[in-house]
């Protein structure tokens, strides 16, 4: 007797979920007909561009007055440091204790943690004014008003230069003869420099001087 009544209990049961159709699904047809109908709009679940005004974005052209940041995209300053609820505070977000969570910056610019830096694992391109191969010279620079003291006819260089006390000592080895700011007053005289700039060479050569290149491994004159 019980079992016949589990039995149908079952077959109840069974009848009855296979008859069963939910009520809100729409069918094929209205589903269908709904589409047709109907136009496509895709949703917009950021809530501040639902409910922003755009409609200056869509006008034809961007002018000054119709320039503005998109909705959402500029945000409030973090304002750290002022209570759990704030969302930053007590540590401001940089942990309870170490190196970086003290104040300052914590290592220098370029530090990797002891490793070798990319700084100094890239080569050096030659060409540059610091590197091998490098094609800048630099001159230590003699000017026209230094020689104004010379006698007519005379040779100066920078060791004579030197040793009447016109010049000081140079940083550099090589030296070129430039225009200073005061007359060139000195007639006759032979220049000897490693390099000349075309406005002294013609200041040189128009009072009746000569410029003589230097060598600038063996400081010897060279015959042009």
């Amino acid at each position: 007797m019980v079992r016949s009544l589990i039995l149908a209990a079952l077959i109840a049961a069974a009848a009855a979920f296979s008859s069963f159709t939910p009520r809100n699904l729409p069918t094929h047809a209205a589903t269908r007909s709904s589409s047709s109908s109907s136009n496509l709009s895709m949703k917009i679940y950021d809530w501040k561009r639902r409910t922003a005004d755009e409609s200056a974005i869509h006008e034809g052209e961007f002018t000054f007055d119709n320039l503005r940041p998109a909705p959402g995209s500029r945000k409030r300053k973090s304002r750290k440091g002022r209570g759990i609820s704030a969302g930053q505070g007590a540590t401001c977000g940089f942990g309870m204790r170490g190196q970086k969570s003290r104040a300052g910056r914590p290592t220098r610019p370029g530090f990797e943690g002891g490793q070798q830096p990319l700084y100094r694992r890239l080569p050096k391109f030659p060409g540059q004014p610091t590197g091998p191969g490098h094609e800048k010279e630099l001159y230590n620079l003699i000017k026209l008003d230094e020689l104004n003291g010379v006698a007519e006819g005379g040779t100066i260089n920078f060791d004579s230069l030197l040793v009447s006390g016109a010049i000081t000592k140079a940083k550099h080895p090589i030296h070129k003869i430039v225009v200073g700011r005061q007359d060139f007053t000195a007639k006759g005289v032979t220049v000897q420099a490693h390099a000349f700039t075309k406005s002294a060479r013609d200041a040189i050569e128009g009072a009746g001087g000569k410029c003589e290149l230097l060598s600038k491994t063996t400081n010897a004159v060279l015959v042009a």
